[in-house]
């Protein structure tokens, strides 16, 4: 299917553009009072995940109300583990929980790639999404980093101090390895299937790696998520090839050696300076990326300044993704949203 709107396909791929395009992490959400609606006529959240038309309408609900340069599917990183048996659920203000960590040596020998089958509703959310769309804009498929899950899959839910996974990490790293390795198996399918389903780019999400250490990084994050994207398929069924953004959330640290991963763009928290960035991965990579989401709760001037500051960082010329520096944040009013999109698309012009 053609796109009609290919300009975030091309800023990752540094083509030439005629304006910066834009999206935003979780932009199907909380934060609008249409998702909160479906939400509440799904039932919990995981049950709006696997529902296929659910699913769509809420993914398609932030590109009706915004003029969004790309879809996300509407899903959850933990979707994999999930199939794994680790047994997810979701507690109201306390977040994902498993009822069956990766805490023991037993239970890491017991686990394995599950079957794709189990992750279906996945798969046909994209395949539904890509209908509904009709080459509107491009949609993203995402899964999280093999490090990331896997904080998840040992912590047994969300976590502050890290302390178990890290004991693993320092005590038995012979174990941590094996998870891993078993993730970023278990990931490359996930996100070849989305591929398949007819996803037009991949973001795989680093969302803890910022709290490894400098070596720990490379050795057991990174290192994993180069396997992933040397096993992605390259191009979609027509040779179209299909784009792989990497967010590594506190990983502008390691920004050179991110930039030889194989991915086609980084994505930038908002603590980093995208103008220094850009002098380091030089013409490597497009960067994503990096409006404070908190800063949507400033004025409509603030975020038309904030806007214009990182747009100007940047700079003229192709690869700039535009997007925040995490997920939008569930209390944010939809019209400072709209307030950045349009922001981003009148402003950026001078810089193509």
């Amino acid at each position: 299917m053609e796109l009609k709107n290919d300009t975030f396909i091309k800023a990752l791929l540094r083509q030439d553009t005629d304006y910066t395009p834009v999206w935003l992490m979780r932009q199907a959400g909380r934060y609008l009072p249409e998702y909160r609606e479906v939400r509440a006529n799904a039932g919990g959240f995981l049950d709006l995940c696997r529902n296929t038309d659910f699913a769509t309408v809420v993914t398609l609900q932030p590109v009706e109300r915004f003029n969004l340069d790309a879809a996300i599917l509407f899903s959850d990183i933990l979707t994999v583990p999930d199939a794994m048996g680790l047994g997810l659920s979701f507690v109201a203000g306390e977040g994902p929980k498993f009822a069956h960590p990766i805490q023991d040596e037993n239970a890491v020998k017991q686990l394995a790639v599950p079957d794709m089958e189990k992750l279906s509703y996945v798969f046909n959310a994209v395949a539904s999404i890509k209908q509904a769309l009709n080459g509107r804009v491009p949609l993203i498929g995402f899964s999280g980093s093999p490090w990331t899950l896997a904080c998840y899959m040992v912590e047994g839910g969300s976590s502050r101090e890290f302390r178990l996974i890290k004991s693993m990490l320092y005590s038995r790293p012979d174990l941590l390895h094996r998870v891993l390795e078993i993730n970023a198996q278990a990931v490359t399918a996930y996100l070849n299937q989305q591929i398949a389903a007819g996803a037009n780019a991949v973001q795989i999400f680093d969302t803890w790696g910022g709290v490894l250490s400098d070596k720990a990084f490379g050795e057991f994050s990174l290192q994993y998520i180069t396997k992933i994207i040397n096993g992605l398929t390259k191009t979609d069924a027509d040779g179209n090839p299909i784009p792989v953004i990497v967010f590594v959330k506190g990983g502008g640290l390691w920004l050179e050696q991110m930039a030889n991963c194989g991915a086609d763009a980084l994505g930038l928290d908002w603590t980093v300076d995208i103008a220094a960035a850009r002098r380091l991965v030089g013409d490597k990579v497009a960067l994503q990326g990096n409006f404070d989401p908190m800063a949507l709760f400033g004025t409509k001037q603030a975020v038309e300044a904030e806007v214009a500051r990182i747009l100007a960082g940047y700079g003229k010329g192709n690869g700039h993704i535009f997007n925040l520096g995490h997920g939008i944040h569930q209390h944010t009013d939809p019209e400072r949203v709209k307030d950045l999109v349009e922001a981003v698309h009148s402003l950026s012009k001078a810089y193509h």
